[in-house]
Parts: C-alpha cells; sequence; structure tokens
C-alpha cells in the first residue's frame, strides 16, 4: 500500500482538526499531539479520543451491540521529564462532550483551532494516584500537508498527518512546568473497532535536516502487511521513499512489549523509553534515514495483547470513567 514514485499521495483534505467530523457506532475519532523540548529534558504527548480505542468501557459496551462513540470519550495526557512525569485518562460519557468545527470540550479539558494555532487547555486528575494535571499546550504547525491515507486492506481505518511540523509551548501550572520545542499534531478515525482490523503496529517520526519523516509498519488482520513511508517538507510537501529494512529491538522492560523500526543499515537502538504499558510502549529511538542520523518518536502497538481478558481487567486502574458531566 506504499505510494509509488509518481502517484497521488493519499487524499486530499482541508486544513484543520475538524473536530465535529461524523463517527459511526463502534468507530472512533482521535487527535494525538507530541513534543519535546528544545534541551531534551522534557516531554508530552496528547491524546483526544472520542470514541476511546483502549477503553474497556467501550470494548464491554460493543458485547451488546454497536455502541455510540460519543458515549466514550476521554484526553489522554502523558509528561515525561525529571520530577514532572504525569499520566491521566478520565473516561466521559456524552453528557460531558462538545464538539464543534473547532472546538472540541470533554469534560473540564478543551481544545480549540483558530485557524493557526492549537490551544489545548488540560484540566484532568491523574491515576492510579489522583494529582492534578493542569495547564496549557499551544502548536504552531509549520506545515499542513492536507492529504489522508488509508491504513487497511478494506479502507476503514485513515490517518491525515496534521501538521508532522510544529512548534508547541507547554505552560503548566500543575505540575510547574514551562517549556517549548518541536512538535506534531495527527489524527485517526475508524469505521470499526481497532483491534478488530490490526494485529500490530509500529509507528514513528523523526526530525531530518529538510522537514519530518514519518514510518507505519503495520500489520492488519489476514493478509496485506505493509510499511508506509512520508517524508514531510517545510513548504507541506509529501513524497513516499522506500522503506529501510525492519531492525528488531529490545522489549520493553516491564511488560516485554515487542517493538521494531525501520532503519538503514541495521542502525538503531532504544534511547529512552517514555511509556511501558501491557500492549504498548513509547519511545525515543536513535536511527538512520536517508544516511542522516535522527532521533524519532516511536510506537509500538500490540492489539492482540490489548484485547486479551486479563489486560482488559487492568485498564480500569489507570482509565477511570465519570458518569455525567463531572469537573473532578
Amino acid at each position: 500500500m506504499q505510494a509509488k514514485s509518481g502517484e497521488p499521495l493519499g487524499r486530499t483534505e482541508s486544513a484543520g482538526p475538524w473536530f465535529d467530523r461524523p463517527v459511526p457506532r463502534d468507530g472512533y475519532v482521535w487527535w494525538y499531539l507530541d513534543a519535546t523540548s528544545d534541551d531534551g529534558r522534557h516531554a508530552i504527548t496528547l491524546i483526544a479520543f472520542v470514541g476511546s480505542v483502549f477503553s474497556p468501557y467501550y470494548a464491554w459496551a460493543r458485547r451488546g451491540g454497536p455502541s455510540d462513540p460519543e458515549n466514550h470519550c476521554a484526553i489522554n495526557v502523558a509528561l515525561y521529564g525529571e520530577g514532572a512525569g504525569r499520566w491521566t485518562m478520565t473516561e466521559r460519557g456524552r453528557a460531558a462532550l462538545h464538539r464543534t468545527a473547532d472546538t472540541l470540550t470533554i469534560g473540564p479539558s478543551a481544545l480549540h483551532w483558530d485557524g493557526t494555532a492549537l490551544t489545548v487547555r488540560i484540566d484532568e486528575i491523574s491515576a492510579p494516584l489522583p494529582c492534578r494535571v493542569r495547564g496549557t499546550v499551544k502548536l504552531y504547525p509549520a506545515a499542513q500537508p492536507c492529504r489522508s491515507f488509508v491504513l487497511d486492506p478494506q479502507g476503514r481505518h485513515r490517518w491525515t498527518p496534521l501538521a508532522p511540523l510544529a512548534r508547541v509551548e507547554v505552560e503548566m501550572d500543575s505540575p510547574g512546568l514551562r517549556w517549548s520545542g518541536p512538535g506534531y499534531l495527527d489524527m485517526n478515525a475508524g469505521d470499526a473497532p481497532l483491534d478488530r482490523d490490526f494485529v500490530r503496529w509500529d509507528w514513528s517520526c523523526a526530525r531530518t535536516r529538510d522537514g519530518a519523516a514519518v514510518l507505519y509498519d503495520i500489520t492488519p488482520r489476514g493478509d496485506g502487511a505493509h510499511c508506509l513511508g512520508l517524508r514531510f517538507g517545510q513548504d507541506g510537501s509529501v513524497t513516499s521513499f522506500d522503506a529501510p529494512p525492519r531492525v528488531a529491538l529490545p522489549r520493553s522492560g516491564i511488560w516485554r512489549v515487542p517493538r521494531a523500526i525501520r532503519a538503514e543499515e541495521g542502525m538503531a537502538h532504544v534511547r529512552r523509553t517514555f511509556e511501558d504499558t501491557p500492549f504498548y510502549v513509547r519511545s525515543e529511538i536513535a536511527s538512520v534515514l536517508g544516511g542522516e542520523g535522527v532521533l524519532a518518536m516511536h510506537e509500538s502497538l500490540s492489539l492482540d495483547r490489548f484485547r486479551t481478558p486479563i489486560v482488559q481487567a487492568m485498564l480500569p486502574f489507570r482509565m477511570p470513567r465519570l458518569a455525567g458531566n463531572k469537573r473532578g
């Protein structure tokens, strides 16, 4: 499924995050942001879900038939850095959700797009140890490719790199934190549960001398494993490239999640592990692309692990659910 030289790359889309896009029953949409501080000491990932794909509550609801994604919404915030680590993901129902084209509100937190920047106002409580996570994140796109890409043979799942090159400013009141650095923004949307159509994937985004490079290494259920390799220029241009060979990386330290990346001459190693969970691991990977040494934000996701009963039973300890429109 990788585009060949000269082929149109993806489907043309309008700029912006389209927070009010329709989501079918059993489907989902999420907006993902990450950034690393200029000094390398801090990092953040932030994901806003309508139809939370990793929600045990959504999975349990689907056992009774097609379910409403708007009744399973969450904002996941992960802060990384010495003395500033936080993780929160509280699920809320449809009463806590408000969506327009430019604004997404889930409980006390909200995302707003003004045409030039994305502002995220965070007001959440971490779990299992309760701790306030409050502050503002602003993302300023440097490039908007306006393209979306199909990820599976049936065309049920789509990925849109909204701003693969961006500048991010983080100002947190709790914990007290202020930094800025390069960032990334994308959107995924699907018409079916993620674990129904995929076995696993490895994703990475690396800054390069002239832009950014994304590798999406995907294993759908059945046939059709493929790797999407794309380069993004400062001018918003998108070009495909032949993905280098797959390099196995050490499994994560606690949960032993398999991870791998595409890299030239086998040159890849884990610099640090940000997140180690029973079904996914998030890492910073040093590798080589196009003869250039790069640092990549990297994720390995195992949907087979996610769908096991023991993992589903563990998730509520990190992902509590609040009824109604509570602000806690």
